[in-house]
């Protein structure tokens, strides 16, 4: 059996990788091969030359496009995804905690994990996408649970067919002149609602410096302590206007390539 876990890393978030993928070694289905793609602008990142490494040379799409079309990033990787019996993606400010074994896995199914910002909130304060036009759209009957973005992963038959049906989503959206609100998340969401899923309690995403009443097992770190989003992303957030019409002319050349 084997496990791969995908990473997204562009702009300055390599800065998290080590630390990530030390404690992946540590504590994350040690029993189990895991095999590590690393979507990456960085020149060089830690352990490049590992067995279990592999480094994908990605271009920064910028903000939103590295959250927007990680499904279509993934999709390239379709061929090499299949020697998988497993594959997960997890944020690169992860870091994992606890032991976690096999018992994690998911059977013939997708994992997600409940937002730890959304657990105790009425279904009415949920933030899925509003917009019916958006393919990310839920309906209030459709309404269960709100999951994060932050990690996804489970079986290699449910994973690629999730990630083939989103990336069509989201090209489709975007054709349309449509972003969903939370980007990929809200897609995730969406798909969530027509199928089958085991769901992770928030401690599996548990924000740095929170407190909430579940254990931590992967701890989500806080981004601020590093650097401010613009510089972790490699943006600019000054302009105003002006930046938001060169995403929208960047984000038209980047579907080009999907």
């Amino acid at each position: 059996m084997k496990i791969a876990i995908l990473y997204i890393a562009l702009g300055k978030y390599d800065v998290f990788w080590k630390d990530f993928y030390l404690s992946a070694e540590m504590h994350f289905i040690k029993s189990i091969k895991k095999d590590y793609y690393i979507f990456t602008d960085a020149q060089h990142i830690y352990k490049e030359d590992a067995d279990n490494v592999k480094k994908i040379p990605q271009e920064n799409l910028g903000w939103p496009g590295n959250t927007l079309f990680r499904f279509n990033i993934f999709l390239n990787m379709e061929s090499e995804l299949e020697k998988y019996d497993y594959i997960f993606f997890f944020n690169a400010n992860y870091i994992f905690v606890k032991d976690i074994d096999v018992d994690f896995l998911p059977i013939n199914k997708l994992l997600v994990v409940q937002h730890p910002g959304y657990y105790n909130k009425r279904v009415n304060k949920y933030p899925y996408e509003k917009n019916p036009n958006s393919l990310a759209y839920v309906s209030n009957k459709e309404k269960k649970t709100y999951v994060q973005g932050c990690l996804e992963g489970g079986s290699k038959k449910e994973f690629i067919n999730l990630i083939r049906d989103l990336a069509g989503n989201i090209k489709n959206d975007y054709s349309n002149g449509i972003i969903a609100k939370w980007h990929d998340e809200s897609h995730l969401n969406k798909y969530i609602c027509s199928h089958e899923y085991k769901l992770m309690h928030p401690g599996y995403a548990y924000p740095e410096g929170w407190e909430i009443p579940y254990p931590m097992e992967i701890m989500t770190r806080d981004k601020r302590k590093i650097a401010s989003y613009d510089v972790l992303r490699g943006t600019n957030s000054k302009g105003g206007k002006a930046i938001l019409k060169k995403i929208k002319i960047r984000l038209i050349d980047i579907m080009e390539h999907f």
